[in-house]
């Protein structure tokens, strides 16, 4: 099966230095501040609030998950709560060479975000399923979400 993806919105996820929990027993634990940010897509647009955070695990075998909640308030004033989910898994080829680490290049980095939002005009976010990809910014994340379609 194939899919096809339509881009709604990309995201710019300023984040604070992690908080780390520590070793746990299913990996290392740390929680991202997210502090604001900015998206925009073909029908949207608008700013990341602070006060949402990632909470994310890196396990022994180098994969990471994420799990992130925050919200976005479009241009028009209206808030949409956001939560996004997803794996950061190393290429087989990451670490054979011997160069530096470079994210783009080393890790798979995909999200499944979903929406919740009152305003009938972004229904469609409340009603479509997405998938995301994930890149580390200076400032924090930088984010593509795509509509399956």
């Amino acid at each position: 099966m194939n899919f096809k993806g339509e881009l709604v919105m990309e995201l710019y996820v300023h984040c604070d230095p992690a908080l780390e929990i520590g070793d746990m027993f299913d990996g290392n634990k740390k929680v991202i501040p997210i502090v604001g940010g900015s998206f925009e897509g073909p029908n949207i647009k608008g700013e990341v609030l602070p006060g949402g955070a990632d909470w994310n695990v890196t396990r022994p075998d180098g994969s990471s998950e994420v799990w992130a909640r925050y919200t976005l308030k479009a241009d028009d004033g209206t808030l949409i709560l956001v939560t996004n989910q997803g794996k950061l898994v190393p290429k087989p080829s990451a670490g054979e060479e011997d160069k530096p680490f470079n994210f783009k290049e080393d890790m798979y980095a995909y999200t499944v975000p979903s929406f919740e939002v009152s305003d009938e005009k972004y229904n469609w976010l409340n009603n479509s399923m997405f998938i995301g990809t994930l890149d580390l910014d200076p400032k924090g994340v930088h984010l593509h979400f795509y509509k399956i379609v």
